[in-house]
């Protein structure tokens, strides 16, 4: 299973350079890993204009990540093209690596797409009770607030779910960036 690293937790120092992990990297600028970067677009549920979305694509193809995690993603039918039309115009500026996260399950036209998609993004409480409906093997799963002790069981989960790629954490996204750093907690990857 591929590892993709939210932009709210990060790899713990010790996590060896592969090419199946993806770190989403929240602002241009400076690499602090070697792992492969994907640019975070929000498109706050389909809801940005297309001109702002493409001009963040734009500045993450200046800064050379090797895709896209267009985050917040429509879900429905009337989201599929203006999600579309973002997914070509990127693959045409060399961003062919694209991780859709809408976080639940989409609209079967999504599919066509031909990117990743993410259809379980929260907690480790809503994970256990989920029933994975609509989702096929291979989709992502990214699990936060995982109990320390229950990592390797998160896991498991995952594989058993059939995730292709994601990530279960004891970090949560609610936390800020200041207050995870100083804590000194890293993410534990679902592998």
């Amino acid at each position: 299973m591929k590892t993709l690293f939210p932009s709210y937790a990060h790899p713990a120092p010790e996590l060896e350079l592969d090419t199946d992990t993806w770190i989403v990297r929240d602002r241009p600028g400076d690499r602090r890993t070697l792992h492969q970067a994907l640019g975070l677009i929000d498109l706050d549920w389909g809801s940005r204009s297309l001109a702002d979305v493409l001009a963040d694509v734009d500045t993450w193809r200046a800064d050379g990540v090797e895709g896209l995690f267009l985050d917040r993603a429509p879900a429905g039918s009337g989201g599929v093209g203006p999600v579309a039309l973002t997914v070509r115009l990127a693959a045409r500026r060399g961003l062919h690596r694209v991780v859709l996260n809408p976080g639940v399950p989409t609209h079967p036209l999504y599919r066509d797409l031909g990117v990743r998609i993410c259809t379980f993004d929260g907690d480790w409480e809503a994970y256990q009770s989920w029933d994975g409906d609509g989702t096929r093997p291979g989709d992502g799963h990214l699990v936060h607030g995982v109990p320390t002790a229950m990592l390797t069981a998160a896991r498991r989960l995952m594989g058993r779910r059939g995730a292709g790629f994601g990530l279960a954490t004891d970090v949560s996204p609610f936390l800020s960036a200041a207050a995870a750093s100083s804590a000194g907690r890293g993410a534990h990857a679902a592998d």
